[in-house]
C-alpha cells in the first residue's frame, strides 16, 4: 500500500517563509511524477506545482511563479515545496499527490483526478 505524509505546515506571517516536505513510501519513488495541491475552505482543490521523475521539468501555478519551489530527493523518498514570500491567499490545506501511470507531468499536471495516491494534507496558514 503507498502511504503519503506531509509535514511543516504551520503559522507564518505574510512575507515569511515554509518548506513542506511529503515522504513516500510503497513504491518506487523515482519512478512517478508527483504533485503538490492545495484547497481552501469552500473552493476547489487546485494544482501548485509538479515535478517529473527526474526532478527535472517543473510546472507552477501563475500565482506561485518566483516565490514557490518544488524538489525531490529521490534517495530519501521526499517531495519537497519552499515556500517564501507568502500570501494570505496562500492559507489552504496542502497536499501532495503520486501520479502512479506516468513519470512526468505534461500538460494535464493540474488535474487532481490524474493523481492515484494523496496524504493527508499540512495546513499552511499566513497571516496578513
Amino acid at each position: 500500500q503507498v502511504q503519503v505524509v506531509e509535514s511543516g505546515g504551520g503559522l507564518v506571517q505574510a512575507g515569511g517563509s515554509l518548506r513542506l516536505s511529503c515522504t513516500v513510501s510503497g513504491l518506487t519513488f523515482d519512478d512517478y511524477a508527483m504533485g503538490w495541491f492545495r484547497q481552501a475552505p469552500g473552493k476547489e482543490r487546485e494544482g501548485v506545482s509538479c515535478i517529473g521523475w527526474s526532478g527535472r521539468g517543473t510546472y507552477y501555478e501563475e500565482s506561485v511563479k518566483g516565490r514557490l519551489t518544488i524538489s525531490r530527493d529521490n534517495a530519501k523518498n521526499t517531495l519537497y515545496l519552499q515556500m517564501n514570500s507568502l500570501k494570505p491567499e496562500d492559507t489552504a490545506l496542502y497536499y501532495c499527490a503520486a501520479d502512479l501511470g506516468l513519470g512526468y507531468c505534461g500538460g494535464s499536471w493540474y488535474r487532481p483526478q490524474r493523481y492515484d495516491s494523496w496524504g493527508q494534507g499540512t495546513q499552511v496558514t499566513v497571516s496578513s
